[in-house]
């Protein structure tokens, strides 16, 4: 196993809807729970109330669809709206300083009416994390991955309804 090899993965999928409406959905914390397996809902804290850099959130997480539950802190750290086409809405898991691991969407417009959605993970690079990965990664991505496309099946449907 390649220890410099990202500790993640993706998953891409096409929506058939204008980039900004994608935008709306995937950056509103408050609805995860309509579209993930595992996070059920999610609430803004610490005075925000949208998606912007800095902006905090917890959500409520039931690991791998059927325990433990816990509350997990969230800060967002990238946040471009969908201006020129492309947009990004990515979120550190964990305490400010000390994220786990780091979830996020990529947009990009294939046309008016149409946006390619890319969910994303990848966990921080400290030595427990890969320790983590090299033992159990194999098998934590593959629940992500699967997790990752039920949540932008669900969102797609919403979208193309």
């Amino acid at each position: 196993m390649d220890l410099m090899k990202p500790l993640g993965g993706e998953v891409t999928v096409a929506m058939d809807a204008p980039v900004a409406e994608v935008w709306d959905l995937v950056s509103d914390v408050t609805r995860i729970g309509e579209f993930s397996p595992e996070t059920f809902e999610a609430v803004w804290t610490h005075g925000a109330t949208g998606p912007a850099v800095g902006a905090r959130f917890k959500g409520h997480v039931k690991r791998n669809g059927v325990g433990p539950i816990y509350w997990t802190p969230c800060t967002v750290t990238q946040c471009r709206e969908p201006a020129d086409g492309s947009g990004l809405f990515e979120f550190g898991v964990g305490l400010d300083d000390n994220p786990i691991n780091t979830w996020g969407y990529r947009l990009k417009a294939l046309g008016p009416d149409r946006t390619e959605v890319t969910e994303y993970f990848r966990l921080t690079p400290a030595w427990y994390l890969r320790g983590y990965w090299l033992v159990l990664g194999r098998l934590r991505g593959k629940t992500n991955e699967r997790g990752m496309r039920t949540t932008l099946e669900r969102m797609k449907a919403v979208l193309e309804a």
